[in-house]
């Protein structure tokens, strides 16, 4: 738990992992790992992945950024889609690098999915220097393609006077605004995109605008749109095999710039950590 005194002082807390066997005289790479939801938090969903993540040797970051449930109906009503909760998110990650001496501050990446890969691309965007590498799965990428296809709760969600306060035929340019799509031209950061054609959620058209903004900005990146792989939205998140071969590729991914110590070499490494 922390209080960061920045432009919007806010406390909120963060999980902080780290491996079992810790040595504290070495320095870790350090991963951000912003949870999904318009709301939500960190739940235990993660568990398998934090497991994951720290056998490599990775420290990570959860931040439960404004708007985050459990915290009370104040902090709930504190959302600010696409907007300072990006400002939690990175500042959860200058914390972490600052006062936690084995942390590597030179190795440093972000990974999220759906609502967090919103704030994974937002923070790369906004801040390109600070990151080494980001995976952003199943993103919400256009807010306004987003409330074309969805529902009237989720628009009135949106809408409410604590959230953006307008729809967004009301107020489009806010809506681009806080979309990644709008800020492609602001990547530097090494990035891999996971989407798949039967996620119910984040519709694939969201993600394959993203792309082909991306490519129209001449930026380079890796993609993969996955073809109705089972779990439509979680499909690399679930307890298949081809969900374990898709975090593998991730995990490889990361570890081309952040350099763990013990990176996974097969499916065999992740069985082992996740589900020991």
């Amino acid at each position: 738990m922390f209080l960061w005194e920045h432009y919007n002082p806010l406390k909120f807390w963060t999980y902080v992992f780290a491996p079992r066997n810790l040595d504290r005289s070495k320095k870790y790479p350090l991963l951000i790992l912003p949870h999904g939801g318009v709301h939500a938090d960190f739940t235990t969903y993660h568990t398998h992945i934090i497991r994951e993540l720290t056998a490599q040797g990775y420290i990570v970051a959860a931040p439960e950024y404004r708007g985050s449930t459990g915290y009370g109906e104040g902090f709930y009503k504190q959302i600010d889609y696409g907007g300072l909760e990006i400002d939690d998110n990175h500042a959860a990650r200058d914390y972490v690098a600052e006062n936690f001496d084995f942390v590597d501050k030179d190795r440093v990446g972000i990974i999220g999915w759906s609502h967090g890969g919103l704030i994974t691309l937002m923070d790369i965007f906004q801040h390109p220097n600070d990151y080494r590498v980001a995976f952003a799965g199943v993103p919400v990428s256009d807010l306004v393609q987003r409330m074309g296809y969805l529902d009237d709760d989720y628009r009135r969600e949106f809408s409410a006077p604590y959230h953006i306060g307008k729809t967004a035929q009301e107020d489009i340019a806010e809506y681009r605004r806080r979309s990644p799509v709008t800020h492609v031209d602001r990547l530097k950061t090494p990035l891999l995109i996971h989407t798949n054609t039967n996620d119910d959620d984040v519709n694939v058209i969201e993600v394959q605008h993203l792309i082909e903004a991306l490519k129209a900005a001449g930026k380079k990146f890796e993609y993969e749109i996955f073809q109705d792989a089972p779990g439509g939205h979680s499909f690399d998140r679930i307890d298949t095999r081809l969900a374990r071969e898709t975090r593998l590729k991730i995990y490889r991914f990361l570890a081309n710039y952040l350099n763990p110590p013990h990176p996974f070499r097969s499916v065999d490494d992740l069985d082992r950590a996740a589900y020991r």
